[in-house]
């Protein structure tokens, strides 16, 4: 089976099972104009039934479990021209796009480059489908198809190790956790302010799937013994990271829809009536980069210490947050202004208390 049948397959049931299969209808934020979008959050539905009929195809013969591991380069390339060929699409349908709306409306700045890139609507639409929404959730299914299909390739060749194991279990729960808490995703800064571009395409089609499973493609070549005591420490950074990772995450959620809410058992800290200083918003400003990177670092320490490669996906991370970060707070000191320098005196750290 050639790799563009197998991109357009997935497409195809994406949007059919989107549309279809039940779930939670979402509201969006209050865009700027007052209008809301709103999200059919049943990815986890999608996934599973997905995964579901690959495995039974699979052993009736219609799929090779391996199709990905065997021909992982030519996936990676079919997949860099569909984002670069649909984001040329999404610019020139921009450009003439007449709508007002703040779903619609285009932002062109003139520079083709820079439009190209940063994209021009903020929510194009395909056949009533939400692209962005879309798309996303692509690269986040995509990155566990490619990680089964490494996993089936390990068990083929006879080389499966505890440390793939570690490795695709640690994976496949953060995965899941996500679709479980896909509404959660509705409030985030890329689907609410980032216009669709290429940086948005190319970042969930290509960067997501093909970079975060590298430590799975470097397992099936190299072997790693993994000593009791790191198999328990691994799982220890894994733990930890999603209580901090997820833990954050609710918390900041709850507090937006009831700023009253108890966390941990007591009354909420709030500064200037609307930043939350409590929970683990009271240990670092921007707590939920650190479960993050705890867990970026667990997908990677089953692959042992003898090769910086499977540590890409924790050090890109490491630097993406820091620069975030520094977006965030000279953000945040504009917006919030006086209560933002009350917040920094009573939390002091960034993103991990006593370090940074």
């Amino acid at each position: 089976m050639g790799q563009v049948p197998l991109l357009l397959g997935f497409f195809t049931y994406l949007a059919i099972a989107g549309s279809i299969l039940p779930g939670k209808l979402v509201p969006g934020v209050a865009l700027p104009d007052a209008t809301r979008l709103h999200y059919r959050c049943n990815g986890l539905l999608s996934l599973l039934l997905l995964v579901a009929l690959l495995g039974i195809s699979g052993k009736m013969g219609f799929v090779t479990p391996t199709a990905i591991s065997d021909r992982g380069l030519e996936l990676l390339s079919t997949t860099f021209v569909f984002s670069f060929l649909v984001t040329l699409v999404l610019y020139f349908s921009g450009c003439k796009s007449q709508s007002k709306g703040s779903s619609l409306k285009p932002h062109i700045s003139g520079n083709l480059i820079h439009d190209w890139w940063f994209g021009i609507q903020l929510n194009p639409q395909f056949m009533g489908i939400d692209l962005k929404f879309f798309f996303v959730r692509a690269g986040m299914m995509g990155w566990l198809l490619i990680n089964l299909s490494i996993l089936m390739k390990s068990i083929q060749d006879g080389t499966l190790s505890q440390s793939m194991i570690l490795y695709q279990l640690f994976c496949a729960l953060y995965i899941l956790d996500y679709f479980v808490h896909e509404e959660y995703m509705t409030s985030t800064w890329d689907i609410i302010a980032e216009r669709l571009g290429f940086m948005l395409v190319f970042g969930d089609l290509v960067w997501i799937p093909f970079t975060f499973s590298i430590q799975g493609w470097w397992l099936l070549r190299n072997n790693v013994e993994l000593t009791t005591a790191a198999t328990v420490a691994n799982c220890f950074v894994f733990l930890i990271g999603y209580m901090v990772f997820r833990g954050a995450n609710k918390q900041k959620h709850m507090f937006k829809k009831n700023p009253k809410a108890p966390i941990w058992g007591k009354p909420p800290k709030v500064v200037g009536g609307k930043l939350l200083a409590s929970g683990y918003w009271g240990i670092a400003r921007h707590c939920n980069y650190l479960g993050d990177l705890l867990l970026a670092l667990s997908f990677s320490l089953p692959c042992g210490i003898s090769s910086p490669i499977p540590y890409f996906y924790p050090i890109y991370l490491l630097i993406l947050l820091i620069w975030r970060e520094r977006r965030d707070e000279a953000r945040c000191a504009e917006k919030y202004r006086e209560i933002w320098a009350e917040y920094r005196k009573l939390v002091p750290w960034r993103i991990l208390p006593y370090v940074y």
